[in-house]
C-alpha cells in the first residue's frame, strides 16, 4: 500500500494539472471570501460561515479532478494487471490511492487556515471569532471530503476514461450532498419521509458538525459512506479481474 500511496502522490505533483487544481480551489475560496459582493468585509462579522458553505461546494468539483485518474490510467496502461501480480491485495491498491487523494485534499485545505488568522486579527474585539464552530466546520469539511474521495475512487474504478470518471464522481457527489436534501423538499415527502431523506444526504450531517458540536451519529454516517464506497470499489475491481480472466 505504501508504494501505491507514494506513486499516486508523485504522479499528482509531477503534473501541472495537480498544481492548477489546487490553485483554482484556493483562488476561488479567496475571491468569494474577500472580493465578491457580500464578502466578509461587507458582512462585518468575524465569521467563516461563508467560506465553509463555499468550500464544501468546491470540494464536490475539486475531488473528482483528483480521483479521476486513479484507475483509468491503470486500465489504459495495463498496469492494473501488473499490480495484481505483485504481493498486493485489491484493498491495498484501493487504500493506497484513497489515502493519497485524502492527503492531497488536506494539502488544499491547510493554506485556508490563514483565513482564520486574518479574520481574528481584523476583528475589533479580541477573541471574537467562534473557535468552536470553526473547528467543527473544518472537521465536517474534512469528513465530507473523505466521503467525496471514496465516491470519486469508486467512480474512477468503473471506467477507463478520465472524463467519464470525473463526470460520474461529480454527479454522485452532488447527489449525495444536494440530491437527497432536494428530494426532502418535495411537498409529497413532507411529514416524516423528508426527515429520513435529509439523514441520507451529506449536507445535513455537514451542517450538524459545523455548529461546533461533534455528534457521533454524524461521524458514523461519514465513516459508513466511506466504507460503503471502498467496498463497492473492491467489488468493481474484482468484477473487472474476473471478466479479464474469463476473456483470456
Amino acid at each position: 500500500m505504501k508504494s501505491i500511496f507514494i506513486k499516486e502522490i508523485n504522479s499528482f505533483f509531477s503534473s501541472v494539472v495537480g498544481y492548477v487544481v489546487l490553485l483554482v480551489f484556493l483562488s476561488f475560496c479567496s475571491v468569494i471570501l474577500w472580493i465578491l459582493p457580500d464578502n466578509i468585509m461587507d458582512i462585518g462579522y468575524a465569521t467563516m460561515d461563508q467560506f465553509f458553505q463555499i468550500a464544501s461546494w468546491l470540494m464536490i468539483f475539486l475531488i473528482p479532478a483528483i480521483t479521476m485518474r486513479s484507475f483509468p490510467d491503470e486500465f489504459k496502461g495495463g498496469t492494473i494487471e501488473w499490480l495484481s501480480t505483485k504481493p498486493l491485495t485489491d484493498l491495498d491498491i484501493i487504500m493506497g490511492k484513497y489515502f493519497a487523494a485524502v492527503v492531497l485534499v488536506v494539502v488544499a485545505m491547510v493554506p485556508t487556515l490563514i483565513y482564520v488568522y486574518t479574520i481574528d486579527n481584523l476583528s475589533l474585539v479580541d477573541n471574537n471569532i467562534d473557535t468552536g464552530s470553526i473547528i467543527g466546520s473544518y472537521i465536517g469539511l474534512f469528513l465530507s471530503s473523505c466521503a467525496f474521495t471514496a465516491i470519486g475512487i469508486f467512480c474512477s474504478s468503473l471506467t477507463s476514461n478520465q472524463i467519464v470518471g470525473f463526470l460520474a464522481a461529480l454527479f454522485a457527489n452532488g447527489l449525495f450532498y444536494w440530491g437527497f436534501e432536494g428530494l426532502s423538499m418535495i411537498p409529497s415527502f413532507t411529514g416524516g419521509v423528508d426527515y429520513y431523506l435529509n439523514l441520507i444526504g451529506m449536507s445535513f450531517h455537514y451542517k450538524s458538525i459545523s455548529r461546533g458540536l461533534i455528534d457521533s451519529r454524524d461521524v458514523i454516517y461519514f465513516l459508513s459512506v466511506i466504507i460503503l464506497f471502498i467496498s463497492l470499489t473492491r467489488l468493481s475491481l474484482n468484477r473487472r479481474t474476473w471478466d479479464t480472466a474469463q476473456q483470456s
